[in-house]
Order: C-alpha cells, then sequence, then structure tokens
C-alpha cells in the first residue's frame, strides 16, 4: 500500500520525455517515475557505501585492520575527553 506522495516540477519538455519513455516501457508515468527513482537512488547508495581498492590499496588497508597502530598521545588524549562527555 501506497501512502507517501513525491511531487516535481518539470519542463514541458522533460514531461513528454518521462511521458514517451512510460509508453515505450508499458507503464504509466508514475511507475515509471517512481522505478527511475529507485533504481538511481540504489544505484546512488550503493556507490557511496562501496569501497572500490587497487591491488596494492586493498593489501594496505587489510594491513592497517589487521594490524592496527597503537594509540598515540592524541588518540588517547581524544578517548579520555569523549569518555567524560560520555559519563564513562
Amino acid at each position: 500500500m501506497k501512502t507517501a506522495r513525491l511531487e516535481a516540477r518539470v519542463s514541458p519538455r522533460q514531461k513528454r520525455l518521462i511521458e514517451r519513455a512510460a509508453e515505450l516501457r508499458g507503464t504509466t508515468v508514475t511507475g515509471f517515475v517512481t522505478a527511475s527513482a529507485q533504481e538511481a537512488a540504489l544505484e546512488t547508495i550503493r556507490d557511496f557505501e562501496t569501497l572500490d581498492l587497487g591491488e596494492e590499496a586493498s593489501r594496505v588497508f587489510a594491513n592497517a585492520l589487521l594490524n592496527p597502530p597503537a594509540p598515540n598521545a592524541s588518540l588517547r588524549m581524544a578517548a579520555t575527553r569523549y569518555k567524560k562527555r560520555m559519563g564513562r
């Protein structure tokens, strides 16, 4: 059950283009727009949530995860400040 509404203002040219594309797909303008927007949203999220590294960068990243450096003085001070603010 669809309960939310989404509106967009488009130029007459954009509207004709979208209507033509929907017609070619055999769907309504609403169906075409929502399917296209959902596909674009998923792709955008995937692009921002995926880290694509080359071979050398992958090795460096994995090594940093598996063998993290010891915390330096600045990091220890930041942790102490955080714990005080959070009441820990």
